[in-house]
């Protein structure tokens, strides 16, 4: 590809993730991380500062769904003793609207920086931040949820988020994309080794773990991918699509993969279809699919149904392969094939190189016998040039490549006037007399320019000295 392969991901992931029902995708007001603003008021302290007998902990922001705080150590009850900084807690939480909860939950900390409800609070202060649109403080906060507790999965989880998100933007995309890998790698550290939280049910717990598990192997595998790290990108993208086998923004990246890696994984042609189905069709993913499509298996045959199956199928179905294109035919097969189908006189200058230097003999003897000593009219590009003899390229490969498959000696010297230039097309005749086959380089003797633009017999197109299959 033109660009690189993490451009040309980010930009189609971009469009394609917009084309997304809302319900596939997670935005940042609904990442993982973001706790609603709304809270249950703790129960009020008694006056001595003493928790009441079964009084329930003043409690932090409660996450989004699945989106819950996991400690590292096992959970102990928070209790706030001091009237005070209870009070200033409760009065922070309850409020309403956002920027005012910001304000309260900010004084709060600053009054209180050792607070046993400090983790929470900036918790809730990473939501409420998130919740205003302010990304630039919803990150600070996330950091400072960090600083008090470094496997914080619900800061971890927000900041590789932010990052990739920031990436696909068009943001930095190599710096944003490591650090969020570094922040989703320390996040897998932390659910690792994660207890579940008191007070939660092992469903929401589970669906925490799958949640997290998703963002943070989504995050190191794109950035795997943006390294060429194919085999890096598969593992972890494989996890996160398992998670959510109908997030785009996953089963894209993981198609390519899969398609960019060497040699090619089929596995990635139904990722690739899938991701089809998921952008509703989005017309840069059909056709970077149906190309690599075409490459593997020869044809377009079963690529329509392969995307109508993959559209209605989260997984790849056991035993899925698509079948590999025949190997082309050899350099000596393809030059029997010409000369039984074509005769000599009416193939071009690429035809003949191909067979003269294929080594197949007997078709190489056949064209030779026809060719030499017969005057040949052609079309060629000077590659260099005196006044005796020119250099040319008369194949497009060996065009495009600057290389001389053509010497021809002149029956007498150019005039100046007329010396043709270096990278110039001109019409030349010149009778062949021998020929080298690998470097192949054809000689003529006995050459002229001809001042008409067309040959007399036969004008040889410049022509693909290979056929590949298609």
């Amino acid at each position: 590809m033109k660009k690189t392969l993490v451009s040309f991901v980010l930009v189609i992931a971009a469009v394609a993730v917009a084309q997304q029902p809302t319900s596939q995708q997670s935005t940042p007001s609904t990442a993982p991380g973001a706790a609603p603003a709304q809270q249950t008021a703790p129960a009020q302290t008694p006056p001595t500062g003493q928790a009441a007998p079964g009084q329930q902990t003043p409690p932090a922001g409660q996450a989004a769904p699945g989106a819950q705080a996991a400690p590292q150590q096992p959970q102990q009850k928070k209790e706030i003793k001091d009237p005070a900084e209870y009070n200033a807690y409760v009065g922070a939480v309850q409020q309403t609207d956002p920027n005012a909860k910001v304000s309260g939950l900010e004084s709060f900390l600053q009054q209180y920086p050792n607070s046993v409800m400090k983790e929470d609070a900036l918790e809730l202060l990473m939501a409420t931040y998130q919740q205003t649109g302010n990304n630039g403080k919803t990150e600070e906060a996330a950091n400072r949820v960090l600083q008090a507790n470094p496997n914080n999965l619900r800061a971890l989880a927000l900041l590789a988020y932010t990052k990739r998100a920031a990436a696909e933007s068009g943001q930095n995309a190599q710096q944003n994309l490591t650090q969020g890998a570094q922040f989703a790698q320390q996040g897998l550290q932390a659910l690792n080794t994660a207890p579940k939280p008191e007070g939660m049910s092992d469903a929401d717990w589970q669906k925490l773990k799958t949640q997290t598990s998703d963002i943070f192997h989504g995050v190191i595998g794109l950035a795997a991918l943006q390294n060429k790290d194919y085999k890096a990108a598969q593992e972890n993208l494989l996890i996160a699509v398992g998670d959510n086998p109908n997030n785009l923004r996953d089963v894209y990246p993981l198609s390519l993969a899969f398609l960019e890696d060497k040699p090619i994984n089929p596995q990635g042609l139904w990722f690739i279809a899938r991701a089809v189905g998921l952008s509703n069709g989005n017309a840069d993913i059909v056709k970077y699919g149906r190309s690599k499509y075409v490459k593997y298996h020869g044809s377009d045959q079963g690529w329509n149904e392969l995307v109508a199956q993959a559209k209605t199928t989260p997984a790849v179905p056991q035993g899925f392969t698509v079948a590999p294109a025949p190997p082309p035919p050899s350099p000596a097969q393809q030059a029997a094939d010409l000369v039984a189908k074509t005769p000599v006189k009416d193939m071009s200058f690429a035809d003949w190189e191909l067979i003269l230097s294929s080594g197949n003999q007997q078709a190489a003897d056949q064209v030779w016998n026809t060719l030499k000593g017969v005057p040949l009219q052609l079309k060629a590009q000077v590659i260099n040039a005196t006044r005796t003899r020119l250099e040319l390229a008369a194949s497009q490969d060996d065009i495009d490549a600057k290389r001389a498959d053509l010497v021809l000696d002149m029956a007498a010297p150019i005039p100046l006037r007329d010396m043709p230039k270096v990278g110039q097309e001109i019409a030349v005749e010149g009778i062949p007399v021998s020929y080298t086959p690998n470097p192949f380089v054809m000689t003529l003797s006995k050459g002229v320019l001809l001042q008409a633009a067309g040959p007399k017999k036969k004008a040889a197109p410049a022509h693909r000295r290979t056929r590949r299959s298609q």
